[in-house]
């Protein structure tokens, strides 16, 4: 990174850098080794800026892209909460103009939550992600890639048709269980598989039965895969 860098060398006073996994007093670590594959704890801060020589904000990705989408985005000036399905499932949480980081920087890593039947210790992301769909697509041999799922579901292959409803549907319950916790103006959806066509549809789709009191309203994330850069950006001015 600091390589790519150098072309503006002289023309910035600080950085933003916005990673998947955890953000701890400037250290990088995973949450889910599954989806990030680092021991321990990285002194990314340091190393950063020592590459750099300017001052470095760090910021999970999603709660990254969470902050540009309320400061520029689909989620403009609103409270938000943002999902991003891809890979894996991550998120952030914009209320009251304030993006929720918490303890640890925990707040938004809603991949990690621990879904029904009580007792179960697999992740959300785990039944939900574009790795989950890529292996239950590898499972019935149509793919092994959640890009190939979808193809084969636009074909029409109903095997693949129900892997994405599935997953749509369970992101779909975990905005509504957000709803009812943070109740959110807008519940803004982004990621490669978040954004892939006909994705959100099926979402809106499991949630249409809810009256509009607890429904969530789903909006398509307009900044894309710029939402993390321009939101982790904005933050650097603030620190």
């Amino acid at each position: 990174m600091a390589a790519l860098a150098q072309r503006w060398a002289g023309r910035f006073d600080r950085a933003g850098i916005t990673v998947t996994g955890l953000i701890s007093n400037n250290q990088w670590s995973a949450l889910n080794p599954d989806t990030l594959a680092i021991p321990g704890q990285f002194a990314l801060s340091d190393v950063a800026q020592a590459a750099l020589r300017v001052p470095v904000t760090l910021c999970n990705d999603a709660q990254a892209a969470a902050w540009g989408e309320h400061r520029h985005g689909a989620g403009q000036g609103k409270d938000i909460a943002f999902l991003t399905i891809s890979t894996g499932v991550g998120g952030g949480v914009v209320l009251n103009g304030r993006l929720l980081q918490g303890r640890g920087g925990l707040a938004g890593h809603f991949g990690q939550v621990l879904p029904l039947p009580e007792g179960s210790d697999e992740r959300f992301e785990t039944g939900a992600s574009g790795r989950w769909i890529a292996a239950q697509g590898e499972k019935l041999s149509l793919a092994s890639d959640a890009r190939a799922v979808f193809a084969a579901a636009a074909a029409g292959n109903a095997a693949a048709e129900d892997i994405l409803q599935t997953s749509a549907r369970r992101v779909a319950r975990l905005c509504y269980d957000l709803q009812l916790i943070l109740a959110p103006q807008v519940t803004v959806i982004g990621g490669g598989v978040g954004l892939a066509p006909g994705y959100m549809d099926r979402m809106a789709a499991s949630l249409a039965h809810l009256s509009p009191l607890v429904r969530p309203t789903l909006v398509q994330a307009s900044l894309g895969k710029d939402a993390g850069v321009i939101g982790v950006a904005d933050l650097s001015t603030r620190n």
